[in-house]
């Protein structure tokens, strides 16, 4: 999804393996896994290749990421408590000090703390669950390493938290929708401009 594999490049496993100081084996049961959904292809006797994508592809991942998190945002908004914002507001703060030091490996992580402590607010553990696995494939690098999404990324944060503590359901559930279409919005600019649509 980041663009660092084409669609039609080959995955070889002993490379792979190489690269990521593992045996083959964990390779081979990732590259089963990614082909089950859809994300590498096996061609026979040549190996795994990764799978052609489209932009229609990338608008209907974050149309699924939106709409569960709508869900989950609208159940935090409504029971979240006064100690869960303070903490919302703590890890925000965090992250924006990662993202002014450029500290992309923080932002990353920080990021992740953020939306783990925000959907968790919302009761609703195994909705989170699926939100986390329907984002898995996305690559938070492209993001953490833009300083224009940070930006972005700090005054969403002000705003999310600030319909919270007013107990904005419409906000919230609004705000959380801005972030997935600015995030699309981003990697389809992306991968346009490495020329990765087939």
């Amino acid at each position: 999804m980041s663009g660092a594999l084409r669609p039609g490049s080959f995955i070889r496993l002993d490379e792979t393996a190489a690269e990521l100081g593992v045996s083959i084996t964990p390779v081979r049961e990732a590259l089963r896994t990614l082909r089950g959904e859809g994300m590498v292809q096996l061609e026979p006797h040549r190996g795994h290749v990764v799978s052609p994508f489209t932009r229609d592809d990338i608008e209907d991942i974050f149309w699924l990421q939106a709409v569960i998190a709508g869900q989950l945002a609208r159940s935090a908004a409504e029971r979240i408590t006064v100690e869960e914002i303070d903490e919302l507001e703590r890890l925000a703060t965090t992250s924006a000090d990662a993202i002014t030091r450029r500290d992309t490996e923080s932002v990353v992580a920080a990021e992740f703390a953020f939306h783990r402590a925000f959907n968790r607010a919302s009761g609703r553990i195994k909705l989170a669950w699926f939100l986390l696995h329907a984002s898995r494939y996305l690559p938070p690098h492209i993001y953490a390493d833009d300083p224009q999404w940070g930006r972005v990324a700090v005054a969403n944060r002000h705003e999310l938290i600030a319909a919270l503590r007013r107990r904005d359901v419409e906000t919230v559930v609004r705000v959380t929708d801005d972030q997935f279409t600015d995030g699309a919005r981003r990697l389809t600019a992306r991968l346009d401009e490495l020329g990765l649509w087939t």
